[in-house]
């Protein structure tokens, strides 16, 4: 059976929308028990993590559809920790398919006051990497992207962050380019920034981590008040096969 162009069409685009599959949705954050069914607290790992904070559930705060991580000065954590603060990752793991990929969409509200260093990130769930940073903010003024290969192998851009008090839009297209690495668009408000890659990154797995980091790679000293960091419209799509 021949089909009109206008019936071609239809079933391309059905098809399309079938391959796409919402594994956060972008109401995650609008109740406690919308956030427990896809979040945990803290790190994969723990509540510490190259910086001045300690996590803690406390500091998570739900409100409005609206997630916010506070970072608390608190003395008498030990060592060089000076804050408590906020970090939560996804329960599920995020595993690029050869012929597939993902879209991590959301609003950002970040600080880039020296010593704050908010991130959203992507973090390998055995060994490391892969990573990618989607965004990170690390107190200079600037927003980054960036994607490793090795420690000592990173693709890293690092562009101006206006209006920092206001909310912006973040989003990150990952894709198999050959069936054995992978091709990362970032964008701010609508714009693509940049394209980096990730090689040998199909088929692992990795954890979407959101977290308010302190002081590290962000400077010190940092704030002597709180620091807040608010996401919201936060959504994972799968395109894998």
């Amino acid at each position: 059976m021949r089909l009109s162009k206008a019936s071609s069409l239809f079933l391309v685009a059905a098809t399309c929308a079938e391959a796409a599959t919402t594994i956060i949705p972008n109401t995650s954050f609008n109740s406690q028990s919308a956030f427990d069914a896809e979040w945990s607290y803290n790190y994969p790992w723990g509540t510490d993590h190259n910086g001045a904070a300690r996590m803690d559930q406390s500091q998570v705060g739900l409100s409005g559809g609206v997630l916010t991580l506070t970072a608390t000065p608190k003395s008498g954590l030990g060592g060089s920790l000076k804050y408590l603060s906020g970090a939560i990752h996804s329960k599920d793991k995020f595993t690029v398919a050869k012929g597939g990929g993902y879209d991590f969409t959301g609003e950002f509200k970040a600080t880039t006051t020296k010593g704050t260093w908010p991130a959203f990130w992507l973090n390998a769930a055995s060994g490391w990497p892969p990573e990618i940073d989607m965004a990170e903010w690390k107190g200079s003024g600037k927003i980054s992207f960036n994607t490793f290969n090795t420690s000592s192998s990173v693709t890293a851009k690092d562009v101006n962050y206006p209006s920092p008090g206001n909310f912006h839009s973040i989003k990150c297209e990952i894709r198999d380019v050959n069936g054995k690495d992978i091709s990362v668009k970032f964008y701010l408000d609508g714009s693509l920034v940049t394209t980096q890659y990730g090689g040998d990154y199909i088929g692992k797995a990795q954890y979407l981590i959101i977290n308010l980091q302190m002081e590290g790679s962000s400077g010190s000293p940092g704030p002597t008040g709180n620091t807040q960091y608010q996401v919201r419209n936060l959504q994972a799509v799968s395109y894998n096969p």
